[in-house]
């Protein structure tokens, strides 16, 4: 009764109002994050700096309580607050009752650990993310500041849960195999509330109703490898944490109590099964 997931990023950049039409792809975990937050008054070398790459900073009047500058002041009363928004939905699941346990056993990875797989779950975590927001220029600093809108959808592919096709639907051993695999399900969309959560909170933190600044034309770009370099691993790897909720539903003592229900139907349609081959 293994379950089993993988991770899917569904990377789906829209257009919006100021924005262009991109694409992103997949990419190792940056450092830093890329799209600097940087004082329009700054020099010349903090500028340099926060171009390649320098972590995220409070614009620096802002941050020290000095007066902001005119082009501050465009940029955080006269465009729109950054927003992040993040769903997650549920696509149902659908059974199988098709294969033989022995493909099951062999899809699951089982029979290294020398177990047979009567039932297996299988779905994917899926992210997709539309960026946009409004972005003003400012030709004296060579600057731009925008107001990002970070819409991130996460949900689980279709589960398809598998119950091997010597267990007759309807049958005792076969309600057992699927209320166990269903278990699995549900554990899957615990895991999806909580990842939603976390990610929620880190987005909020992260984009915190601020403009964020970066050098003329590269706001969008710099924002589009944020997201893919840094969030999607993130994404990922939250997904990931719900394997341990999953090994929690498949121990000894339940194997040993599926083999006992149904007055040991399970273990005798097993060994039958086995006798054949």
């Amino acid at each position: 009764m293994r379950s089993s997931v993988s991770a899917l990023r569904r990377i789906v950049l829209l257009p919006a109002a100021l924005t262009v039409r991109c694409g992103l792809s997949g990419g190792a975990m940056a450092a830093v994050l890329m799209l600097s937050v940087v004082s329009t008054s700054a020099t010349a070398a903090e500028m340099a700096a926060a171009a390649n790459g320098g972590a995220a900073t409070t614009p620096a009047s802002s941050a020290s309580g000095a007066a902001r500058t005119p082009f501050q002041v465009r940029c955080e009363d006269s465009i729109a607050k950054t927003v992040s928004v993040l769903s997650s939905r549920t696509n149902g699941y659908t059974v199988n009752n098709q294969l033989p346990y022995n493909i099951l056993t062999a899809r699951s990875g089982s029979a290294e650990q020398h177990m047979a797989t009567l039932g297996l779950t299988v779905t994917k975590g899926q992210s997709a993310v539309s960026l946009g927001g409004a972005i003003l220029q400012d030709p004296a600093t060579g600057y731009e500041c925008i107001a990002p809108r970070v819409e991130l959808t996460l949900n689980y592919s279709p589960v398809l849960i598998y119950v091997g096709n010597e267990f007759v639907p309807g049958s005792c051993a076969y309600q057992v195999i699927l209320e166990h695999e269903q278990r699995h399900l549900q554990a899957y969309m615990d895991n999806l509330v909580r990842v939603e959560k976390v990610v929620r909170d880190a987005l909020n933190k992260r984009f915190d109703a601020r403009p964020l600044y970066a050098p003329s034309g590269t706001a969008m770009s710099a924002l589009e490898h944020e997201i893919n370099s840094v969030w999607f691993p993130f994404i990922r790897d939250e997904f990931d944490k719900g394997k341990d909720k999953q090994a929690l539903i498949d121990t000894p003592e339940e194997y040993a109590r599926m083999g006992k229900v149904c007055n040991g139907a399970i273990a005798a349609i097993l060994l039958k099964r086995q006798n054949r081959q």
